[in-house]
């Protein structure tokens, strides 16, 4: 691994995802890159990307590279398999993303044997890249730790069907992580301000992944075109009274 203070690097920071869905405009890995260099114009201490391409576009950077790989169409599609995680660690990060909950993979393998097997690739193959279990619940949290993650994130929360989605970042299941796990805490999810990024914090995580909000021109632009047209929206209680003195 490129850095031995990986959590030093990280903690009271931000990391930025960069991601983008197929068939956009940026989905493309020398663009992924170049949005993430920006990130760190703006004060990123960590990249998260999806995708070996993407790693590997992003791996030299001078920042811990928080690498996933999403693929399937199964419920567990972050790394989902111990085949996924050991390609994402062979392409360069510096941790390894996994989905972190307790529901079943598509290869059969548990959460704590897929972080064991990964763990016996990294000693094989001399890496010494960290485990971030992507979780959605305390309950996954607690048996992400048990298993030998080295974060804990959030970044499912609403998605399992164990907890509501909460139009925000889910500082409740943020601060039910740091108050019953040792577990640095990485809040993910639903992070659509500065305010709320630090609210995370003062929930109780270690550090606070951003991405839509930062690298999504999508969907942020769709946010600023609603507001645009909700407010040029003719008054409904002034219309009715402009109507009604017309009659």
């Amino acid at each position: 691994m490129r850095f031995t203070d990986v959590t030093e690097r990280l903690e009271g920071r931000l990391i930025v995802s960069c991601q983008a869905y197929p068939g956009e405009a940026m989905r493309d890995p020398r663009t992924m890159a170049q949005v993430a260099q920006a990130a760190l114009v703006g004060g990123a201490a960590g990249i998260r990307v999806q995708g070996i391409a993407d790693i590997r576009a992003v791996a030299e950077l001078p920042v811990p590279i928080v690498g996933l790989w999403k693929d399937g169409d199964d419920e567990v599609f972050i790394t989902p398999t111990l085949a996924h995680a050991r390609a994402v660690a062979d392409a360069g990060a510096d941790i390894v993303a996994i989905d972190g909950t307790r529901r079943p993979r598509p290869d059969g393998l548990t959460l704590a044997e897929t972080i064991a097997g990964l763990r016996a690739h990294l000693a094989e193959t001399r890496r010494d890249a960290l485990i971030m279990a992507d979780c959605g619940s305390l309950g996954d949290a607690i048996a992400a730790e048990a298993a030998g993650a080295d974060y804990l994130g959030t970044t499912l929360s609403g998605y399992t069907g164990e907890r509501p989605q909460t139009d925000g970042p889910d500082l409740e299941l943020i601060a039910q992580i740091a108050g019953h796990c040792s577990r640095p805490v990485i809040a993910e999810g639903r992070l659509h301000t500065p305010e709320q990024a630090a609210a995370a914090i003062a929930a109780g995580a270690f550090s606070v992944c951003v991405g839509t909000a930062i690298t999504h021109p999508s969907t942020i632009t769709s946010w600023f075109a609603a507001a645009v047209a909700d407010a040029a929206k003719p008054d409904a209680a002034t219309t009715d009274a402009a109507q009604g003195a017309e009659r």
